[in-house]
């Protein structure tokens, strides 16, 4: 499905939405619906279930107010499409042990033609966890929960809500078909260890639009089985940048293929575009069709890196090269400073050299002059416009 396309989808899904403003059944939920606590968990689940099973198209609505939600799951399949409006603000139990291992607080699962709405805030309450996190001394760490898991949804749309400290990653992303993100603002201290704002796995026709991500890692992150997916006017910061990966851990591990990053901006973060992979680890898929473009680095460390020797907290070994093959990546329009000399890295497998690489119409500076390259394991590099001191670093051996 081209672009065009999709915007058309989104706005018949929007069309939808209005509809349903106008002529559904509105489950509402208000502070007086909660429990002395304030806690909308049995409120909520029974206005899903009502709403959920409804032939003809519902709403829940959350007013203004502050309310305690547990562990929940919203799971379809529906019998009409649904939407659920969120105006308050939405606190997860601070206790870390309130949840079930590697899950979600909050999931939406099984659902066509579902739709995520409000000026409303999730609030993880992610601090205590964040101490208890040891990942990067331990690689048999307890996970963490994440705010949102969007699961085997098709049809969707998640707009303008807020999701603040989680615990573990905002959004994961899993198995879903044409869903669009927009106009969301997801945040979490810059020294909170993996709250990556939005990872997607597995999934076909995801679009993130509009949308401002600044927490502790990846601003996105991509995940192996993904196609089609388009990342279009992000604003990145703080964070580690826009990410395919890592990929390579384990053996059933699926081919990545079409990501286009458009318009976007990435303002102090750690990396800018990157795509990373383990070293000697038994996943052996492809990664083809990526493109970056139309991208302004503002003093990034590493604004353009490829990665096939990535070791976080040197938790791997390097006996072996990395069997991801890496083709078809383009990087286009890309401007503004680095905070490294090295602009530019890529590190490819010497197993499955990158192949067909493009650069055009990249200009990246480090104090003022053009950024230094750094190369290994690259084949069939093509450059377009660049600057002749950044043709002459490429050229060398």
């Amino acid at each position: 499905m081209d672009f065009q396309k999709k915007m058309i989808l989104f706005a018949l899904l929007s069309l939808l939405a209005s509809s349903v403003k106008a002529q559904a059944g509105i489950f509402h939920i208000t502070e007086n619906e909660a429990t002395p606590s304030g806690d909308i968990t049995q409120a909520l689940t029974n206005a899903w279930q009502e709403a959920c099973a409804s032939t003809i198209p519902s709403k829940i609505l959350v007013s203004r107010g502050i309310y305690m939600l547990k562990q929940i799951e919203f799971r379809g399949p529906c019998m009409a499409p649904i939407e659920v409006q969120i105006d308050g603000i939405i606190q997860a139990p601070p206790d870390p042990s309130q949840f079930d291992g590697n899950a979600q607080w909050v999931k939406f699962t099984y659902i066509n033609f579902f739709t995520l709405s409000g000026n409303g805030t999730f609030d993880g309450q992610g601090a205590i966890a964040w101490r208890q996190n040891d990942c990067n001394v331990n690689k048999h760490c307890k996970r963490l929960s994440m705010n949102f898991g969007f699961g085997f949804l098709t049809n969707s749309v998640i707009q303008d809500i807020t999701s603040k400290d989680s615990k573990n990653f905002h959004i994961n992303v899993l198995g879903c078909n044409n869903i669009t993100f927009t106009n969301l603002n997801i945040i979490a201290p810059k020294t909170s260890l993996n709250t990556d704002g939005i990872h997607i796995g597995r999934s076909i026709e995801v679009n993130i639009m509009n949308t401002r991500i600044a927490t502790g890692d990846d601003c996105i992150s991509l995940g192996d089985g993904s196609r089609h997916i388009n990342v279009l006017n992000v604003t990145c910061g703080p964070g580690h940048g826009i990410s395919v990966g890592s990929l390579g851990k384990y053996s059933y591990e699926k081919p990545i293929v079409g990501f286009t990053v458009r318009n976007c901006t990435l303002n102090n973060t750690d990396n800018g575009v990157r795509i990373k992979t383990w070293p000697d680890t038994p996943g052996n898929i492809t990664v083809t069709n990526v493109r970056f473009e139309d991208i302004r680095m503002i003093n990034v460390k590493n604004p353009i890196i490829i990665d096939q020797e990535y070791c976080p907290w040197n938790q791997c070994s390097r006996k072996s090269p990395s069997k991801i093959r890496i083709s078809e990546i383009i990087f286009r329009n890309i401007i503004g400073t680095s905070a490294t000399r090295e602009a530019i890295t890529l590190i490819c497998s010497s197993k499955v050299p990158c192949e067909y690489v493009v650069f055009d119409n990249v200009y990246l500076t480090f104090k003022g002059i053009i950024a230094a390259v750094k190369l290994a394991n690259v084949r069939d590099i093509i450059l377009g416009r660049v600057p002749p001191m950044l043709r002459w670093l490429m050229a060398k051996p």
